[in-house]
């Protein structure tokens, strides 16, 4: 653990660097074409132009992640690191200095990267505004993270370039694997094999690698470097395999690791080796399977949002011009994920509802004079329930909350332009109710397209479509001395302003006392039309499609480059006159960003919304992100639960507590194991479940070898603010968990893990293919790892001691794995040996002559159980139809017993 202090001191220059402006770096290396002039130390150099190769695989047994086989072609060549970098190289204090660097992250990869490339006076290949480190030093969160493919510079190679270059090189028989690695890493090369180029691709430490997880598809790519983000749970690829893993697990295809791989997630068998060189014409392939020249990348993220709004819930719409997309954010998700809603419909000037929940938009441009359509939909990942207003036109939709507290959505006959007052009159604003997902009877406000919005008492109603018209208590009227404008909004306040551009007009230089071209500066007018502030663009752009935010003094617009290309979405404080970048992509239109108005309950009570509730942050680990989730409802049951499941993934798909006679919560969350339960039932249970007579366990005795060190409560946790703050009070002991549980409701999280674990029922969300193989990493580890064994069994002990003086009943569950584990020399997945298995079990069930409140549940019998292939996701948990009949014997178990 001790050289992890050491790197962020390492990188500490080059962050200080970044955070000022990571994007302005300059070097002198940027006229470099030919990789043949470049001589890079310890980098071999690849012919790789003209070649093809093949990411994925047809095999049915593989996972649905690594399935079909792709070719991508490549039309550039590249250098690639002879070996993994060293610790040497990283200048980490290892056992050895030869040792390949691990237990880092993706984004401490990515920072010595950009620190090798500056050293060797390069430009660098990945741009971020901020870097956060947590309490050990690694790198847990670029904000405003992107991949410059076009740049000369050192990376991580892409999946494509490592397989191209692993195919070569590959010999796992030669390779250190747990079938000759003495379960630990060994020095860089020690196993080279002098007729290749590299060494260690396959076994010893796992590697990163460039690319973003996502889909493949039976087609081909070229110059492939991944998906453009990593989806919801923002995950990334490993790949080689490891000194833990077996020579026959180890594939070229393989994508990953036992438990979901994130930036932010290190291990110490996990370490990178350096690419070098651009990539030009780079494509990514979205999750529709379709490829892309360009992706769209969030550049604030959850927690810069949080200190402008005092809210996590904010949610951005917009149009991806290049795909013709709706795309959206939602900034309440622990990853931040642009999901792009595929349709064959237009969608422009789309606004999300006042409750956050829908998306209107039309199929109609704003200064075009033609026949629109106007839709609402859900704004979620699958935009459900699409609705057609069965109108002859509308455009331009606006949101409404009338005084009743019906909402209604405004909108225009025609959104041409209203410079001629005859074709303007020609034109109406309506408004039509929008209830239970459906739309009620429009009804007609006046005549003249007012698209700009309607003031909440009606008295005012703003455009602008060439002229800046407004509608004052009933008589129409032109502001802003009829000089040309466009892109209206007025204020969701009470305030009266209106937001606009102009084209440099007379009125709008003499305010500003300044010279400016067409929409170079923002303007905001009151009630009245007088000019009241104007706001300059940054330097090199012009603002575009600007609207008020719905919560607070800000607007947000587009930026376009002296091109005319739309490249980013912006937030723009009208108080502080801040500009904060929020996404980057090749052409982004008509931004509307959503801020819930509603405050949590916590700001009016004793808890500090800055901490309470706060178990996870963008930058958290995976098991953080699904633990958050079990807090909720850990908190939601605190006061009435009976029964609490603890354990690891084996128990979360394997019980459902919905099926249980008794009211129970199953709060297992992964990785974990005997460690981790007995701190959690420590700080979380003990003494605060009042009605609590049953604590149910997974003993999962194949990885108790774990150290006490690997549990979240060691460590970990105190990266995040909710449990700390936890801890600061005792664990909220002698106070009842109501508070809490609304505290942590406001807190982000990811959604797929909120459709998961918000719910007492098992949590099975992959995909069920069977037992499939006896996967084994290493049966072994009681020879090298005895110690660790002991740990658990002593940590289990304390954990019955305790329940046993709160008349609290264990039960204890062996889960069963794959019947395949008879034919081998293994209990499980991960080991013990099975004639040691056997005198581990046999010790377990003396503890029930020793602990009256102890009973041993053991469903896999050494493999000679009753589950059968459809009851199994894979070779090791249950699925949805296994957990029925383990939960259905439970609680036969649970009615024979009196705690």
């Amino acid at each position: 653990m001790k050289k992890v202090c050491y790197i962020a001191l390492l990188l500490v220059g080059l962050v200080l660097n970044a955070c000022s402006n990571s994007e302005s770096v300059h070097v002198s290396h940027t006229h470099i074409e030919d990789l043949d002039t470049l001589s890079l130390k310890k980098m071999v150099l690849i012919r790789s132009k003209g070649l093809l190769v093949t990411l994925g695989t047809d095999d049915e047994s593989a996972l649905v992640n690594e399935c079909p086989a792709m070719k991508v072609s490549f039309d550039y060549d590249f250098f690639i690191g002879t070996h993994e970098v060293s610790c040497k190289e990283m200048n980490l204090d290892c056992a050895a200095a030869d040792l390949p660097a691990t237990n880092v992250t993706f984004f401490d990869a990515v920072l010595y990267a950009n620190k090798r490339s500056l050293d060797e006076d390069f430009d660098t290949a990945y741009t971020y505004s901020r870097a956060v480190f947590d309490s050990e030093g690694h790198c847990t969160n670029l904000e405003g993270f992107a991949y410059r493919p076009e740049k000369k510079a050192y990376r991580l190679p892409t999946e494509a370039e490592w397989i191209l270059v692993a195919k070569a090189n590959w010999n796992v028989s030669g390779a250190w694997t747990s079938e000759n690695s003495d379960y630990k890493l060994h020095p860089v090369c020690e196993k080279a094999d002098s007729s290749s180029q590299v060494c260690d691709i396959a076994g010893n430490a796992m590697e990163w690698v460039n690319d973003w997880l996502g889909k493949f598809r039976d087609t081909m790519v070229t110059n492939f470097v991944g998906a453009p983000d990593g989806g919801a749970l923002g995950q990334r690829i490993v790949k080689g395999g490891s000194y833990r893993n077996s020579a026959e697990s180890i594939t070229l295809y393989s994508r990953g690791d036992v438990y979901t791989v994130t930036s932010s997630t290190r291990a110490d068998y996990v370490g990178f080796r350096l690419a070098f060189g651009a990539i030009p014409g780079a494509t990514w392939m979205r999750n529709d399977g379709k490829v892309a020249s360009s992706r769209v990348v969030p550049l604030a993220s959850s927690a810069t949002m949080r200190s402008l709004f005092q809210t996590y819930k904010a949610k951005l719409a917009f149009r991806d011009e290049n795909s013709g997309n709706l795309a959206y954010i939602d900034y309440s998700s622990g990853n931040l994920s642009v999901h792009e809603i595929e349709d064959t419909l237009d969608a422009y000037h789309p606004e999300i509802s006042p409750n956050g929940k829908y998306v209107a938009f039309c199929t109609g441009l704003e200064g075009v004079s033609e026949k629109s359509e106007l839709y609402v939909r859900d704004l979620n990942a699958t935009a459900s329930n699409l609705v057609k207003l069965e109108v002859l036109s509308a455009a331009i939709p606006r949101w409404r909350v009338l005084e009743s507290g019906d909402t209604v959505i405004v909108y225009v006959t025609d959104a041409g332009s209203n410079k001629e007052e005859s074709a303007f009159k020609s034109s109406s604003t309506w408004q039509v109710s929008f209830a239970n997902g459906k739309f009620g009877k429009p009804q007609k406000l006046f005549d003249g397209a007012y698209h700009g919005g309607i003031g909440a008492d009606n008295s005012l109603a703003v455009t602008g479509a060439k002229l800046l018209r407004a509608r004052v208590s009933g008589h129409d009227t032109v502001w802003y001395g009829g000089e040309q404008a466009c892109n209206a909004s007025l204020a969701k306040d009470s305030s009266k302003r209106t937001l606009f551009l102009d084209f440099g007009g007379k009125t709008g230089r003499e305010y500003a006392g300044v010279n400016y071209g067409t929409h170079e500066r923002l303007l905001v007018v009151d009630s009245v039309g007088n000019l009241v502030q104007t706001l300059a663009a940054p330097a090199g752009y012009s603002f575009d499609h600007s609207e008020w935010v719905s919560n607070g003094n800000f607007a947000v617009a587009t930026l376009t480059n002296a091109n005319g290309t739309h490249t980013k979405i912006v937030l723009v404080d009208l108080t502080e006159g801040d500009i904060v970048e929020l996404v980057e992509g090749d052409e982004l239109w008509h931004p509307s960003l959503w801020i819930s108005d509603e405050r949590p309950s916590v700001k009016e009570s004793f808890l500090d919304s800055d901490s309470a509730g706060m178990y996870t942050i963008a930058e958290g680990t995976d098991r953080s992100k699904i633990l958050r989730f079990r807090m909720e409802l850990m908190w939601k049951y605190r006061d009435s639960a009976e029964l609490v499941v603890l354990g690891s993934s084996r128990s979360s798909n394997g019980i459902d507590a919905s099926r249980l006679s008794v009211l129970g919560v199953n709060l297992s969350y992964f990785p974990s194991d005997v460690h981790d339960i007995v701190q959690f039932y420590e700080r979380y249970i003990d003494g605060a479940f009042g009605s609590l007579k049953y604590v149910v366990i997974s003993l999962d005795i194949d990885f108790w070898n774990n150290p006490e060190e690997t549990s979240f409560f060691t460590k970990e946790y105190e990266s995040f603010p909710g449990y700390v703050y936890d801890r600061n009070h005792q664990y909220w002991k002698n106070v009842g968990g109501e508070a809490i549980y609304w505290a942590t409701q406001d807190a982000p999280g990811i959604d797929v893990y909120r459709m998961v674990f918000l719910s007492r029922e098992s949590s099975v969300f992959a995909p069920t293919i069977g037992w499939g193989e006896a996967e084994i990493n290493d049966s072994t580890w009681m020879d090298h790892f005895r110690s660790g064994y002991e740990a658990s069994y002593a940590a289990f002990i304390k954990l019955l001691k305790t329940t046993q003086a709160n008349n609290q009943v264990v039960v204890g569950i062996i889960f069963p794995q794959s019947p395949e584990y008879r034919n081998t020399g293994s209990m499980g997945r991960d080991g013990l040996r099975r004639s040691e298995a056997v005198d581990v079990i046999d010790s377990l069930q003396k503890l029930q002559n020793v602990f009256d409140n102890f009973i041993l549940m053991d469903e896999n019998k050494m493999g000679f159980h009753d589950y059968v292939d459809s009851m199994a996701q894979d070779c090791d948990h249950l699925n949805q139809l296994g957990a029925k009949q383990l939960t259905a014997r439970l609680d036969s178990l649970l009615k024979t017993i009196k705690p």
